[in-house]
Order: structure tokens, then sequence, then C-alpha cells
């Protein structure tokens, strides 16, 4: 432009002013095609990713609708468990078997790492044992649908994660069709009732990444009830009372008994023994494996029997 410009200034043709006027006016006029090309990378990824992207829907097909099974009561039994980790590598748990009838409480305790957090992922269907079984009345996992098993598992993580939205929504797991007496039944079963009615504007208020902060033992009791909504037949709780103080923990014990009592399961994962004060059974685990299982009193009886006999040998050597 500017070299087509001085020919025509030496020429006679066009002043100076001109020439700089024009250059302007055509360097606005091409500034769009200029930007197309400088984003003509983006737009090339942006293809790329879509055609990965139909590439991996087209390798994972849709499930076949699953034929939905009647609510199944509480009887669970895990035969010869085995999970490989998702990245791959050794498996994180092996052999791993244990049944719970309606109305009992299993405690499952060892040491970090042992295993203990994957058995919960398992048996809410997070994750697919890679050997083995978990049948839920007579049903292994995967032939119940996902949205009927999370509303026959109800599960409380080691860390709890809340939505962007209310606690209500919270609690009834963003569900639309959530009616206000089961959200307030899960929070009274939860012991969480009154806290959540302590808060600015109750069941209301906003929580998550840009609403109202709130504390460990706030969202532990908040993540509870979730797991309480829709009386679940069974209540997987990874260190459920990591974060809670004793008017909490006693919150939790109740809920437990009234699982127990209206003939449901409850898994508990714990470091505490308070947290299994609750529970009839017991499965020790350590290394991935089963080191016992049995009723409770008779593993801990056990257990600190030996502990005890080993620790006078080592003053006395």
């Amino acid at each position: 432009m500017l070299a087509l410009g001085a020919w025509l200034v030496l020429q006679d043709q066009l002043t100076a002013g001109a020439m700089i006027a024009a250059s302007i006016l055509l360097g606005r006029a091409l500034a769009p095609i200029e930007q197309l090309i400088g984003g003509w990378s983006v737009v090339a990824r942006a293809r790329s990713g879509w055609a990965s992207l139909k590439t991996l829907l087209a390798a994972t097909p849709l499930s076949d609708p699953k034929t939905k099974l009647n609510r199944p009561e509480a009887r669970l039994d895990v035969k010869g468990l085995a999970v490989m980790p998702p990245t791959g590598g050794k498996p994180i748990i092996q052999q791993v078997s244990f049944a719970v009838s309606p109305g009992q409480a299993l405690g499952i305790i060892g040491e970090s790492a042992s295993g203990k957090s994957t058995i919960g992922r398992v048996l809410t269907g997070l994750w697919l044992p890679s050997a083995g079984s978990v049948c839920l009345d007579g049903a292994t996992l995967h032939q119940f649908s996902e949205i009927d098993l999370a509303s026959y598992v109800g599960y409380l993580p080691q860390e709890v994660a809340l939505f962007d939205g209310t606690i209500a929504e919270n609690i009834a797991r963003l569900q639309t069709d959530k009616t206000s007496e089961a959200v307030i039944a899960a929070a009274e079963k939860a012991g969480a009732h009154d806290m959540i009615l302590g808060l600015p504007a109750g069941y209301d208020t906003v929580i998550g990444a840009v609403g109202t902060p709130l504390s460990g033992g706030q969202k532990q009791r908040i993540g509870l009830a979730r797991a309480l909504y829709g009386d679940p037949v069974v209540l997987v709780l990874d260190e459920p009372n990591a974060n809670l103080d004793a008017p909490g923990s006693a919150a939790l014990n109740a809920a437990i008994q009234q699982i127990k009592a209206r003939g449901g399961i409850v898994i508990v994962m714990a470091h505490r023994p308070a947290a299994i004060s609750e529970c009839d059974l017991l499965l020790m685990m350590k290394q991935g494996r089963v080191a016992d299982f049995g009723p409770r009193d008779d593993v801990l009886r056990k257990n600190v029997r030996n502990h005890a006999h080993v620790a006078p040998a080592r003053e006395v050597s």
C-alpha cells in the first residue's frame, strides 16, 4: 500500500497526506482479515478436538436400557473382590470377601492406603471391580441403572464437595423433582436441621464457590444429609466423623441407629474408635487384603490381645 501510494505521489496523482490517509483506511479495512488469519490456529485446534470427540463417542456407544428392578433388600455380598487403579499397576485390593445382613453395620478399619476408601468407591459403583462381584439383594451392581443405584446407595466421601447452589439443592443432589419434606427429613436424620436454620437464608442459603463459606463440620453434616436423602438401602460413610464435634458425632451415631432399625445396612470406613461404636461387624484391612473379619468385639479383642502380648516382650528384650 505504501509503495503504491509513493508511486502515485511521484506521478503527481496523489498528495503525501492523501497517501497516509489511504494507508490508514486500508489498514482498518484489512484488520478483520488479519485477525481471522491470526486466530486460524484456534479454529484448527477446535476442529481437531471436535473430530477427536466424535471418534471417542463412536468408540463408546450408549449402554442399552436396563430392566428396572424392584427396590432391593439390604443384603450385601462381596466375593473375591479385586480392584486395579484406573491408571494401572498393582492391585489396590485383592480377594476381599464379606457379607452384611439387614440391620447390620460394618466397620472397615486399617492403616492408611490399606484399601478402605477403594472398597467404598466400589460399593457405590464409582469404580468397577477387576475381579470378583458385589451383589445387592442377589443382583450385581451393574444390573441397576446409575439413577436407581444412586437412590439405593448413599455415599459420604472422605472429602465432602458441595455444588454451587442452595443447601436444599445440595441435599437433594440437584434433582429437579425434589420435595421440601424429603430434604428436611434427610437434614433432621443427619442432625443438621437446626444448623441449617441458623444460616442466613436457611435451606435457601447459597453455598459453593461464590456462596456462603462453611466450616468443615458444617460441610460434613450437609454431606451426611445428602447421603441420607431418599432413605438409601446401603449407606457408605468414609471417615464420617473426621470434622465433627461431639454433637455431630452423636447425630451421626443416631443416624446409623435409625438405618439399622429400619433394616438398612451401614458401611463405615474409619480410623477413630468412636466411628465404629455402632458397628456390629468389623473388617480389618492390611495391604489390600482382609486381615480379620467377624463380630466387632471379637476382632477388637483378638487384635488388642495380640498387641498387648507383643508389647511386654519388647520391654523384656
